[in-house]
Formats: C-alpha cells, sequence, structure tokens
C-alpha cells in the first residue's frame, strides 16, 4: 500500500501517516528503488491499534505503547495498559463514592442540611444566619478544627474571613464541600482525590446540579470502558502480526 491507501483507509492524512512512522507509532516502511514508502497489512495493522488506543487512552498514552512495542519492550507497554485500567477503575470508584455523598446530601430534611438556619447559626463570627465558625462546624461534623485547616490546605475548603477579626468563615457552600469531604474521607480517599471531587461539586453548581451530571460522568466511563475492549482486541490482532500471538492462560478452564 501507498501512504495514500493508508491514510485513506482510517480517515486521515498521508502526512498523518509519514508523522506516525516517523514518531515510531508504526514500524518502519520499506521503501522502493525511487525511494517511495511501502506499507503492508502490517502497517495497517499498527495504525488500525493506535488509533484505537488513542481513543482508549489519549495520544500521549497510545503512543508510548506502541513506541515501547516497536523498541522490543512488550511489558513496559502492557504495564502501560495496565495503569490505564487502573485509572478507570478509580473513576469508577469516584463516581460511585460521589453518588453515595450526594444521594446522602440531597436526601436529608430541611432542618438536618448543612445549609439550614438553626438556633446556633448567627453565633457565629460574622453573626450571619447560615455561617459557621471553624469551632462550630469542626463540632457539627465531629472532627478536630486542626482537621478542617488540613482540607482547606488542600484545597477541599476555602472558606471567606472576617473582615473585622480574620477568623474563618464557613458559608453554605463551604459547609456542604466540608459534608461531601467528610463523607469521602470515610470511604478512605485521599486528600487529593477529594479536594478533585469537591471541586467537580463547585463546577457543577452545587449536590443537586452535580446528581443530574452523573449519569453524563456514567456515560463517559462506559464509553472510554468499550473503547479499551476495542483497543484489546486490535493490539492483539497487532501483536499476533509481530509474532506475539495471544493465547490463554493455562491455569483457566
Amino acid at each position: 500500500m501507498r501512504p495514500s491507501d493508508l491514510a485513506r483507509g482510517h480517515g486521515i492524512s498521508t502526512q498523518a501517516v509519514r508523522n506516525y512512522e516517523r514518531d515510531g507509532f508504526l514500524p518502519p516502511a520499506e521503501r522502493t528503488a525511487s525511494g517511495y514508502r511501502i506499507y503492508t497489512e502490517v502497517h495497517a495493522a499498527a495504525l488500525d491499534a493506535y488509533l484505537s488506543l488513542v481513543a482508549a487512552y489519549g495520544h500521549a498514552t497510545g503512543g508510548r505503547i506502541m513506541t515501547a512495542l516497536h523498541r522490543g519492550g512488550l511489558d513496559d507497554a502492557l504495564t502501560v495498559i495496565d495503569r490505564g485500567h487502573g485509572r478507570l477503575l478509580r473513576d469508577r470508584e469516584t463516581l460511585d463514592a460521589v453518588r453515595t455523598a450526594v444521594d446522602h446530601l440531597t436526601t436529608r430534611s430541611d432542618a438536618a442540611r448543612p445549609d439550614s438556619a438553626g438556633p446556633d447559626t448567627a453565633r457565629g463570627p460574622a453573626a450571619v444566619p447560615g455561617v459557621r465558625s471553624i469551632g462550630e462546624l469542626a463540632h457539627r461534623l465531629l472532627v478536630t478544627p486542626a482537621t478542617l485547616r488540613n482540607w482547606e490546605a488542600a484545597g477541599i475548603l476555602t472558606p471567606a474571613r472576617d473582615p473585622a477579626t480574620g477568623h474563618r468563615v464557613f458559608g453554605a457552600d463551604d459547609i456542604r464541600d466540608a459534608e461531601l469531604a467528610h463523607l469521602l474521607r470515610r470511604g478512605g480517599y485521599p486528600l487529593e482525590h477529594i479536594a478533585t471531587v469537591v471541586r467537580q461539586v463547585r463546577t457543577a453548581g452545587g449536590t443537586d446540579s452535580l446528581a443530574g451530571a452523573l449519569a453524563g460522568w456514567q456515560r463517559r466511563l462506559t464509553a472510554q470502558g468499550l473503547a479499551m475492549l476495542d483497543a484489546s482486541a486490535r493490539l492483539g490482532h497487532y501483536l499476533s502480526l509481530l509474532g506475539h500471538p495471544v493465547h490463554r492462560p493455562t491455569h483457566l478452564p
């Protein structure tokens, strides 16, 4: 096949095919006496595999997998793939944790919601209904003020400051974020992971809006999982052409 044949069959430009070969995503092509590239079934399978890997793992990761294979690092390539599956699993676990936390927060009664103004909410440093001091919020969550300061340092909480005293003041959104962080922390999630989830809540505009976005998040994870399956099949075919036939492990029935 000519470069144009390979490009046309995959809906990309001829220059893209040349670039992929240059970058090591495709094996080197032989040349005719006049210097024209000659592509074969192996190159077509390599391009199939690479493009499917890009869809499943992204351009950078897809490129690392292919270059590792072409330098003889099969186990290195498989390790990159394993890491990709690990990230997808963590994303699924995070989605489950967020869904549980959002369900918990949105189904509480108005009297028990963190943004409801109970009789003690006017005793905060700014004496504003619905605003709590660090001590009041810590008491509500049964944690220490030092824990809340650690969450702030991690980017989970972003309290304002009382202009008169400089003390931290936690409004309704801050209290919601603290409640969500508390639930995820009890589930064993590290602070940096919780900070990412809380930012997603803020971006979505609160737990009610986030609850509506969870279905879209689930669809994206499902699409990525299916893309990984497709990439595995195409990569397995390419490996078989390279002399690495994929066998079932002997310990399986």
